[in-house]
Parts: C-alpha cells; structure tokens; sequence
C-alpha cells in the first residue's frame, strides 16, 4: 500500500533535531507518509559527514517509528545526486525525509540535480517531504547557517543563501532552537532580511505545515520572529556597532496550537 497523492503540494514536516524514533515529531510524519501502512519513504542523509553510517541509521530509526518500507540510497557526492538509479528510487517513493548535518552541504549536493527534481516532484504532486535539523533548514527557499561558535571555540561567519524551496511561505528556518539558544542568530538574519519570518525549532519537536497552515507536535515548541515592522535597525549601518532591533514581533507556539502563515499569527485550537 502506497502514501496517497492529491492534487496540491504535499505537507512539509520539520523537525529541530534530535528525533526520537518514538516520540511524537516523527510519529506526525510517520502517519502522513502511511509509513505505517507500507509506503515506501526514502530517506536523504546527504547532509552527513558519514551518508552511509547515517543512512543505516536512519533505516533503523524510521522501522522503530514504524515504517516497514524505508530505502536509504546512499548519497555522499553531487555525482551521486545525478546518477538516474539513484534519482529513480527517489522518484519512486510515497515519502521523503531529509536527515541532519550540514544544511549547506545538502543544498549543494542535491540541489539543481536529478534527485533534488525527483523530491520537488513529489512535493508537487501531493507527498509529504520532511527533515530534521539540517534537513529541515534546507526545505526553506532561504537557509541559514554559521553566526555561532564551533567545537573549536571560533566564531563560523553567517552563511545565508539559497534553500530547496519546498516550504512555500518566505520563512527561514533554525533548529536545536532552545536547546542551542539561537534567538540572538535569528534576530541577526531577520535584521538583514526583515520580509522573512523567522521559525526556530525546538528538538523533537515538529512543525507540519499544510498550505497554509501549521501545527506544532512534539516535546518542545516553535520559535517565530516577525521583523517586517520593525521600528529602529542599525543592521547595515556600517558602523560595527551591536546589533540593534525594535519592535520585533516573537512568540512561542506550543505543541497542539496552529499557525496561521497567510497572517503569521497563532491558531487557538477549539475545545
């Protein structure tokens, strides 16, 4: 038994990372994929430093969340995102999950090729695509990585650019949200590009975006920052002075609640 095709775009699932293979996050994309049922997903691990150990990890955790169809081709190269084969069992899956790692190196293995085709495809003709982590950065027209300091202890220089462009609404997407206290990274990106909103997602925690509208499932919460309204911004002055905002609009959605993209405001769910 095979995911079910409709005639609009598909929903997008996005995960802050550090997924349970049991906990609710996956579950939602799980049961939207029918995973459950036997569609076939395919999961993408081409954002690791290690595509195939993750590969294998990933068939493990989507058979513990339930799914008794999972192939994993291993994609280590952008040679690998233009083998035909390869682009074939993409195209051919009822599902799509995008693993975590690096989200500019996903972007530049998959996009452009035959498989990045193969996911927009299915996007389009009504599949459920999801990520987590890098995985799910990347799924936004607009990806943001770096402005943090790494294992290391050096401060990695910001990179914004573009996504795969599967999450409709001109969003920008940051995960391990609270867990890795990334606010002041948002704040720093929407100062330089204010038309977008900001979402940043907690780990284990997902946001399921269908048309229009989103839900929150999972342990956490989702982060949104509006900067359209801002009323005073120094980004871009050239001064080299601390950043400084007024008037962003943020708030907390919790797991249960909806957001509604079209308004950019919260969904109170009915009784």
């Amino acid at each position: 038994m095979t995911g079910a095709s409709r005639a609009t775009p598909g929903p997008v699932v996005l995960i802050g990372g550090a997924t349970k293979p049991r906990g609710d996050a996956l579950g939602a994309f799980v049961s939207l994929a029918h995973g459950r049922d036997g569609a076939c997903v395919v999961v993408i691990t081409a954002a690791s430093g290690d595509p195939a150990g993750s590969a294998r990890d990933w068939h493990r955790d989507l058979t513990l969340a339930g799914c008794s169809d999972v192939d994993a081709p291993v994609i280590a190269s952008r040679a690998d995102s233009m083998d035909a084969s390869i682009a074939a069992r993409v195209a051919s899956a009822d599902a799509i999950f995008l693993g975590g790692g690096d989200q500019v190196k996903l972007v530049s293995i998959v996009g452009g090729t035959p498989v990045g085709a193969a996911i927009h495809a299915a996007h389009v003709r009504g599949l459920v695509v999801g990520g987590t982590s890098a995985g799910a950065a990347a799924l936004a027209k607009t990806t943001l990585a770096g402005n943090e300091v790494d294992g290391a202890g050096e401060l990695v220089e910001q990179y914004i650019g573009p996504g795969l462009g599967l999450v409709a609404h001109p969003t920008i997407i940051d995960t391990h949200f609270s867990e890795r206290r990334r606010l002041y990274r948002l704040f720093v990106a929407l100062a330089e590009f204010p038309t977008l909103l900001g979402l940043g997602i907690d780990e284990d925690t997902a946001m399921v975006i269908d048309g229009d509208e989103g839900r929150v499932v999972g342990a956490g919460g989702v982060t949104f920052v509006d900067a359209r309204d801002v009323r005073y911004s120094n980004a871009g002055s050239g001064r080299g002075e601390p950043l400084t905002l007024s008037a962003v609009r943020v708030g907390v959605i919790g797991s249960g609640y909806g957001f509604d993209f079209a308004a950019r405001d919260l969904i109170i769910p009915s009784d």
